[in-house]
């Protein structure tokens, strides 16, 4: 939406959708569920075979390590340590103390989960380190079995749970990987093919602007009133030579791998953007910066260029009768504010629907935490002010 379209409306709400805790919930008590169910079974299963006052300790170790998997979200690296601790401490504890082999059934289970979720969501190394922490639980409990047939089964099933762990980690893991991998061959594929219709044809047609400007220059000269024609004609190859560079950043941009570089001009042209603006025969313009804008971010330098540059090309296209426009850049605190204001006479014209300018500065500061708002001055005018902040708290 450009100047004149009206006030802006109220943001749109977001569409509702289902949210993931639910399903954590959901997940969580089936495991409770689980972990409840492998600690009462082992703990009969002991007193039936081993006499009461054996089961307490793998009961009481099962559920401490049960409770550490119920909690891994709060931080999966942490949690995933302390269950395999516990676990080999376990081991060694009924080693020394004539117990049941351990870890358990309900250990075992909340281990494998441990595991599952620190491979799934941690990085490379630490996911690395928490696989071969459980690897080592089996090893202590490898050890303290040894020459002992009856603590076999307890080796083997923490075994098939560690190995269970890792494949239910691994394959969602290899599956995010390869679903980014995709999606990030689809947009270079959509970028190199967009950086080429812009170099083929829109730098095509650029070109041909300026090389016809040049060419009007050498006709005009001679002829009754051509410096003015001269100068019409000078102002249009600057403009299109400017457009054919900015087109050229912006194909660069589209070829870069990862899409990170920054084509915005910085604040160090803002006084040429401003000055331009009435040697073009718009009102005069007059800008007021601060002294530390070269310390800025290139994203906010970026789009503090823009905001001033769409606020400009506004004003030319729809408030004609302006005499004076004021573009104040100021820093306060963390927040850098940026307004542009004119003194129109008259109401806002509300123009054709469609237009993107006011639309697609919005969503340039919006991205990097900022605010911006459009409208009527009270005292005539129209004045468009963002606010951004310096720290880069960029949307997710």
């Amino acid at each position: 939406m450009n100047k004149g379209e009206g006030r802006p409306g109220p943001p749109e709400r977001p569409m509702p959708y289902a949210r993931p805790g639910w399903r954590r919930w959901a997940t969580d008590l089936v495991l409770a569920a689980l972990l409840a169910s492998a600690v009462a079974f082992q703990a009969v299963a002991i007193a039936s075979t081993w006499g009461g006052g054996y089961w307490w300790f793998d009961a009481a170790a099962g559920s401490v390590v049960g409770v550490i998997a119920l909690v891994r979200r709060r931080g999966r690296a942490v949690a995933a340590a302390a269950g395999t601790v516990v676990a080999a401490a376990s081991a060694l504890t009924a080693r020394a103390l004539d117990l049941p082999a351990e870890p358990g059934p309900a250990m075992a289970l909340a281990v494998a989960v441990l595991i599952a979720s620190a491979v799934r969501a941690l990085p490379a190394r630490s996911a690395c380190a928490v696989a071969a922490g459980g690897l080592a639980v089996i090893g202590v409990s490898l050890l303290t079995e040894l020459g002992s047939f009856s603590g076999m089964p307890v080796v083997a099933l923490n075994s098939l749970a560690w190995l269970g762990g890792v494949a239910c980690g691994l394959g969602p893991r290899l599956l995010e990987a390869r679903r980014r991998r995709t999606a990030e061959r689809v947009r270079r594929d959509e970028r190199l093919e967009l950086a080429r219709e812009l170099h083929d044809v829109v730098a095509h047609h650029i070109t041909g602007i300026v090389v016809q400007a040049q060419a009007g220059q050498l006709d005009a000269h001679g002829r009754p009133g051509h410096e003015e024609v001269r100068d019409s004609f000078t102002a249009i190859e600057a403009e299109g030579s400017e457009a054919l560079a900015a087109m050229r950043r912006v194909v660069g941009l589209l070829r870069e791998t990862d899409g990170a570089s920054l084509t915005a001009p910085g604040p160090e042209r803002l006084a040429g953007l401003v000055g331009r603006f009435g040697e073009r025969g718009g009102p005069a313009a007059v800008l007021r910066m601060s002294e530390d804008e070269r310390t800025w971010p290139p994203e906010v330098a970026g789009t503090v260029y823009r905001v001033v540059q769409e606020s400009l090309t506004n004003i030319a296209r729809h408030a004609a009768q302006a005499e004076a426009v004021t573009v104040d850049v100021t820093r306060e605190g963390e927040d850098i504010t940026v307004e542009v204001t004119d003194d129109s006479p008259g109401q806002p014209r509300r123009l054709r629907q469609g237009g993107y300018g006011l639309v697609g500065m919005r969503e340039r500061v919006e991205a990097l935490g900022g605010a911006l708002s459009a409208g009527p001055r009270a005292g005539g005018g129209w004045s468009v002010v963002a606010v951004l902040p310096l720290g880069g708290r960029r949307r997710r």
